[in-house]
Order: C-alpha cells, then structure tokens, then sequence
C-alpha cells in the first residue's frame, strides 16, 4: 500500500459533521468552509467554535457575505493555521510531503474532475471549487479529499485531471494553501466553549443594522432581470438568499452548541430564517415579480431576533 494519509480516514465509512445533514433546509455552505468543518470535524475537533462569524452577516453591494471561519480563530481556539503555499512543483509531491508532515493542502480545482458532484457538475461543467486532501497514492492515481460535506474518493483520469498532471507551463498553477496542526494550544469541551464566547462578542459588536433593507433594494432593481433572464437564477441566488440561508442552519447549530438550553430561542429563530430563505429561492424560481418588502421582512425579523437573543447572553 503507497497510500499517504493524514488520519487514515475511510471515505466508505466517514460520518460528515452534523451540519452536513441532508436533512437539512441548506447541507452546504460554501466550498471553503465546508472543507474546514470537515477537516475538523475528522480531526476530533468542533468547527462550530470558529462559525461565530456568521453574526456579522452583511449585504455587500450585490451579495450577502461569504461565510469563511477567521485565520485568528482557527489558531487561537485549535491550533490550526492556514495561510497560502507556492505551488513551485508537482503537487503530488507536495501533497506526499505535506501528508507525511502531519500536515495538509487545500487545493483550487474544477469540479468537473469530482465524483461527489455528480448531481452537478461532474463531467458536464467547469466549476472552481475547493477541496482538502485527505490522502493519495500517486502510483495507484488515487485520492481521498474533502470537498462540500463529507469525505470522498477519486482515481483515475479524475485524479489526473483534479491535480493538473502534465499540463504544460501555459496553464496557471492552482491557488493552494498549507494546513498545520502545531500552531497553538487545541481547547476541547468546556473550554472550547468559553473562549469561543469572546469572538463572538466581537462579531456582534459589528452586525450590520440595514443588510436586509438594502437587499430589498437591491432585488426590487433586478426583478426584471431575473424575470427575463438576463440574470441567472442560480447564480443570483447563491450568492444572495442561499448566502443567508446557510448562514442562519449554522446559526441554529453554533448557539444550540454554545449555550444548550438557553440557546433554543435563537436556534428556533434562526431555523425559522433558514426556512424564509427558502421560500423566497422558490418565488426567485418562478420568474414572476412578487412582493419583495414582505418577502425580506421574513427572513429580516428571524434573523434579528436571532442576533438579539445570542447577545442578550452573551453581549
């Protein structure tokens, strides 16, 4: 067996973290945090602690933020850092090296090369996406990565292409990035718990007050592109409604897991946002213009009043 692996972990047996529940109004974030959840969770740790972010949800001009768990608090709350790495020479040597290191990559590749997105973009469209390597054998041309929710295999031609094998200089090498494990102190249960409160003050010292309004501003302008088409749906949604939505499902799971009972209240109102987002990604769907105040003030009021419980115990 060549197979260089981090944690040895079985892509046929994995248990992806509970926010990864398919079950779920929104399974998925976004690609990079997704990665990071699962890189914790299969390291034995709780990515929750490092989702406090959410809170500071804004809308930027023309999406809603995107939700990436902050460097400093990856290091300070596990001990894991993550910063950039040059992509200088194959990166299946890299890989092995990092692997074997007790440390890992992310690496940038197109989805077209990932079994997991069969339902997507697999073999049908070219789509930049994230994933974490998990393990690889180069002369079996097999690979374990992490990528959206949970822990997945490739080989093959797949392999060949996910990693760039023999492309010529003319293609830009991946934006790759080292993961450590040595950074700092790992705090586990109740004291992970503890020091996560002092981010989250932070973040909700600086939560936008108008996000929603200007929103609302901001699809009544494009209904008519939407309706016509000239706006893709998918595309308009994922970066705005679904932002929001899978937003408010870790919202739900970070205050039931930092303050049990007492953050029932906040979890149910972030639930119920969750599922004012989907709502509102149907009524998008139809291409047919609607009432847009109403439709905002549903997710708006949820979410709000999530925001004001958690800081009512914590702020």
């Amino acid at each position: 067996m060549a197979l260089t692996s981090l944690w040895g972990c079985d892509p046929d047996r994995y248990e992806p973290h509970p926010l990864h529940d398919k079950r779920s109004a929104y399974s998925e974030t976004n690609c990079y945090s997704d990665l990071v959840i699962e890189l914790l969770h299969a390291r034995g740790d709780e990515p929750l602690a490092v989702l406090g972010c959410l809170v500071a949800t804004d809308f930027e001009g023309d999406q809603f933020t995107f939700l990436k768990p902050p460097p400093e608090e990856l290091r300070d709350l596990f001990g894991v850092d993550i910063h950039e790495m040059q992509p200088y020479r194959s990166l299946i040597a890299q890989a092995q090296e990092q692997l074997t290191a007790g440390r890992t990559m992310t690496v940038e590749v197109d989805s077209w090369w990932l079994p997991d997105t069969a339902s997507t973009s697999y073999r049908r469209e070219h789509v930049k996406t994230s994933i974490a390597l998990e393990a690889i054998d180069d002369a079996a041309e097999r690979l374990h990565y992490f990528h959206a929710g949970g822990l997945y295999a490739l080989s093959g031609e797949d392999f060949r292409g996910a990693l760039r094998v023999a492309v010529g200089p003319e293609v830009l090498p991946p934006y790759t990035e080292l993961v450590r494990f040595d950074a700092g102190t790992r705090l586990l249960g109740a004291e992970l718990r503890a020091a996560a409160r002092d981010p989250l003050q932070g973040h909700l010292t600086r939560r936008p007050k108008d996000a929603f309004a200007r929103f609302g501003e901001h699809l009544l302008a494009v209904q008519p592109e939407l309706a016509e088409g000239t706006l893709g749906f998918h595309d308009y949604a994922f970066a705005t409604v679904r932002m929001v939505g899978s937003a408010a499902t870790v919202g739900a799971g970070y205050a039931r897991w930092l303050l049990d009972a007492a953050g029932e209240s906040a979890a149910s109102h972030f639930d119920a946002a969750a599922q004012a987002c989907t709502a509102l990604s149907f009524r998008l769907a139809r291409r047919r213009p609607f009432e847009v105040e109403p439709a905002v003030e549903a997710i708006q009021s949820q979410w709000d009043a999530a925001l004001e419980q958690l800081d009512a115990r914590v702020g």
